[in-house]
């Protein structure tokens, strides 16, 4: 399946202004499921551009601008093949059927910094929502519990588009009832690392079908939750939608903390009141199935 993400930035201001150093983190994650079949980064004024991957090996493209300009100008275009059609392509290993478990080995080593909780003020707020899904001794089949908790947030949480940027904390969402694909999958990571599961963050695309619209999707990037998973590996939940992340999702960026997923960093020199207004466009669907 080739899919097809066209994301346009544009940032104005009252006059010229000096800009920082800028990072982008636009480009898809290819692995052994999705490769890049062509690119493109347009990137207005003129800059200098160079590329580095990040800890989490997540391609960056960093930014040195070299004129004052009253408009920023970014437009990424990619076309990817996306391979991962069936995410159920997968066996748990035996020992982790059942929830709680303990990684073995070197996995709990390499996975402890994805054990760390964001919120650990959210402890009990948490773990007495998660009681509806366990039964009465705390425990429960891992990938059924997983994919309830996946489903029960995008059946009973209500979606709303939110442009400013930041997080509810997990309480706050469960408090609300309410939140935004960032919020949900900050939730979900949240309520995974109170099972002893490792969980990370991922920024990404939403992509539609061809005559498809999806509230969604439309004119945003979006977000999920990796869980890891001995046998099956890290795999993607998507409580926004209540499915695994499979063909429709383009990874971007996959980071411990959420706020280190942020498509683009930087700013100007000078007074707030120099900003004018920003306008966003994302056109990301299937081409060819």
């Amino acid at each position: 399946m080739k899919l097809k993400i066209t994301h346009v930035n544009i940032y104005r201001y009252h006059r010229p202004v000096e800009l920082t150093n800028h990072q982008l983190m636009l480009r898809p994650v290819e692995s052994h499921g999705l490769q890049i079949r062509s690119e493109k980064l347009e990137v207005y004024p003129h800059n200098s551009l160079s590329w580095e991957h990040d800890i989490f090996n997540n391609s960056v493209a960093n930014l040195h601008f070299t004129s004052k300009t009253d408009e920023l100008r970014i437009i990424s275009e990619y076309t990817v093949e996306q391979f991962n059609i069936n995410p159920f392509n997968f066996s748990l290993a035996i020992y982790t059927n059942d929830l709680p478990f303990d990684y073995r080995g070197e996995d709990l080593v390499d996975l402890a910094p994805f054990l760390i909780r964001q919120y650990p003020q959210d402890h009990t707020a948490i773990g007495q929502w998660l009681q509806t899904f366990l039964d009465p001794f705390g425990r429960a089949k891992t990938l059924k519990f997983l994919l309830t908790l996946n489903e029960f947030i995008a059946a009973n949480f209500a979606y709303g588009r939110r442009e400013e940027p930041g997080f509810q904390s997990p309480a706050e969402t469960l408090s609300l009832g309410t939140g935004c694909c960032r919020d949900f999958a900050l939730l979900l990571m949240e309520a995974a690392k109170h099972m002893g599961l490792a969980a990370r963050y991922v920024s990404g695309y939403l992509c539609n079908l061809e005559q498809e619209e999806s509230e969604i999707a439309a004119n945003a990037t979006h977000a999920w939750t990796e869980i890891y998973l001995p046998g099956a590996g890290w795999k993607g939940f998507d409580p926004t939608s209540g499915i695994l992340a499979a063909s429709l999702h383009v990874p971007v960026a996959r980071t411990r903390s959420p706020d280190q997923a942020t498509p683009i960093r930087g700013s100007y020199l000078g007074e707030a009141s120099l900003f004018k207004d920003m306008s966003v466009c994302i056109d990301a669907r299937v081409i060819e199935s």
